[in-house]
């Protein structure tokens, strides 16, 4: 029996050392991919040989995960799968809600796909880091789950669209860093009064696509916003307007301004888009004008709000008023707001004048801030009613000057020296009045003949029927039949109708 079996068994090494190449090697082949069906499924989480797992962290980088490890601990608070081929973040990566994780690392995994319903059991993060990626579009309300989270990560991917509403539900973000991506349009609802995110501190939207920016909307922002608002390395086109806000920024020292003073740059309009440094624009290119830290200016009476505009939130201030006087509640003329921390003067005196400093402090920063104020030794009005004196007489003199240039140019000349006038003819002097004979100079004239006066000084009158056939006119010469024939009847006949002294003609 038992050489039985030793033949058996020596058969069976015989034919196994016969066909040992055919018969192991499809097992072989096997192996990997059973390996690899094992990681489509999530392979289950091992601390010993492939993961790091250190209390309530647990470290799986660099091992060449394509999915989630299942079975994760319940207790898991930072889980780092960075530097993996994760390519999908789909929803069910964690079947179980994981309530303590608060730290999520996915950097360096080529994730293209992120699930809308990805981060519905992992609501408690406060980190997340998915940069260095090859997402393309933030799709809308994908991150309103996390309603905790204090810093997204999404610098170094592909991003070229976000959705209006992709932040929506992010209460508690603090830091969103958007840099190195393909973003064309800048996120202003992020930053805007009526949907800004309340708690936002830093935004980084620099290396980007961006080439125009809401300059408008940004003078209304505060300081503790701006001076987070990294917009560097972008291709703005260059302008007066962009280099006035940006100098405004770096004198107000903003971090956004100063830390990337030499990076914030723009494009000169022209074929080869060369870039220059902003700041440089007053002096290199647009010759734009030089920016200084602006004083206030106001008229007696008035009253101004001084803002204590600071570059942290939630400052504690105070103002020192000119002469190192301290703001008190017995000031009249000075109060200071609790809203904003503003301090509003008035109604002002000429010893308002001079430099006011507010003090702001907090658990981590101080910052100072001075605000110069001078007020003219005149009323608002009274200086409005010399410029309305002033612009009075000039445009008086302006019309009294167009009214001599018109007398002198415009009106017209009625005399024969004047130019463009044609001389008269001396024969024409019967021409210039005319004789308005009536019956009272008629029957005169008759009286006068009858009574022997006059008859041989005067020349003869028109006899009725004549003054009727002349409409009344004279003929001095007295041939009318044959004067009105021939070439000469067109003169002859401005002749009779031309114009005597109120006198008869003396023949």
């Amino acid at each position: 029996m038992g050489g039985s079996l030793w033949i058996s068994h020596g058969a069976t090494e015989a034919v196994f050392r016969g066909r040992s190449f055919i018969a192991v090697l499809p097992l072989a082949l096997l192996l990997p991919t059973v390996r690899v069906s094992g990681q489509l499924i999530g392979s289950p989480l091992d601390c010993h040989k492939t993961c790091v797992c250190a209390s309530n962290i647990v470290s799986c980088s660099k091992i060449n995960l394509t999915h989630v490890p299942i079975t994760l601990p319940p207790y898991t608070a930072v889980l780092d799968l960075s530097f993996n081929t994760i390519t999908r973040l789909r929803a069910e990566w964690t079947p179980l809600p994981l309530s303590r994780l608060h730290s999520l690392l996915l950097s360096h995994n080529g994730l293209t796909f992120l699930s809308s319903e990805a981060f519905a059991n992992v609501k408690k993060l406060r980190y997340l880091d998915l940069s260095s990626n090859r997402i393309r579009q933030l799709d809308e309300f994908i991150f309103e789950p996390l309603e905790h989270l204090e810093v997204l990560l999404l610098y170094s991917n592909w991003i070229s669209q976000i959705d209006r509403t992709a932040f929506s539900g992010l209460n508690s973000l603090q830091r969103l860093y958007l840099s190195h991506n393909q973003i064309s349009r800048f996120p202003l609802e992020l930053v805007k009064d009526r949907s800004r995110l309340d708690s936002l501190r830093l935004l980084d939207v620099s290396s980007n696509r961006i080439k125009a920016l809401p300059l408008n909307d940004f003078q209304d922002l505060p300081a503790w916003i701006t001076n987070g608002l990294y917009f560097h390395n972008n291709s703005l086109p260059c302008s007066c307007e962009v280099h006035e806000m940006v100098a405004r920024w770096y004198l107000k020292g903003l971090s956004s301004a100063t830390d990337f003073r030499s990076s914030h740059t723009c494009v000169v309009p022209g074929q080869q888009k060369e870039k220059i440094a902003i700041l440089d624009l007053n002096k290199v290119y647009l010759n734009c004008s030089e920016v200084t830290a602006m004083d206030k200016e106001a008229f007696l009476e008035q009253f101004l709000f001084l803002d204590c505009d600071t570059r942290e939130r939630n400052m504690t201030k105070s103002w020192v008023l000119p002469g190192n006087i301290s703001l008190t509640p017995a000031h009249k003329t000075a109060l200071m707001r609790r809203e904003d921390g503003s301090l509003q003067i008035g109604p002002l005196n000429v010893e308002d004048s001079g430099v006011y400093t507010c003090y702001a402090t907090s658990e981590s920063f101080n910052e100072t801030l001075y605000v110069t104020v001078m007020v003219f030794n005149s009323t608002e009005i009274g200086g409005m009613e010399n410029l309305k004196t002033a612009y009075t007489t000039l445009i008086g003199c302006l019309v009294s000057l167009v009214m001599v240039l018109i007398y002198l140019y415009l009106t017209p000349c009625r005399y024969a020296c004047c130019p463009g006038q044609e001389k008269s003819d001396p024969r024409d002097s019967l021409h210039s009045s005319t004789v308005s004979i009536s019956h009272t100079h008629v029957e005169t004239g008759q009286e006068r003949v009858e009574g022997g006066g006059f008859a041989n000084k005067h020349g003869a009158f028109l006899q009725p029927k004549d003054q009727l056939e002349q409409n009344g006119r004279l003929n001095p010469i007295g041939e009318e039949d044959e004067e009105w024939q021939g070439d000469n009847r067109e003169r002859r006949r401005s002749d009779t109708e031309s114009v005597s002294s109120d006198t008869p003609m003396v023949v």
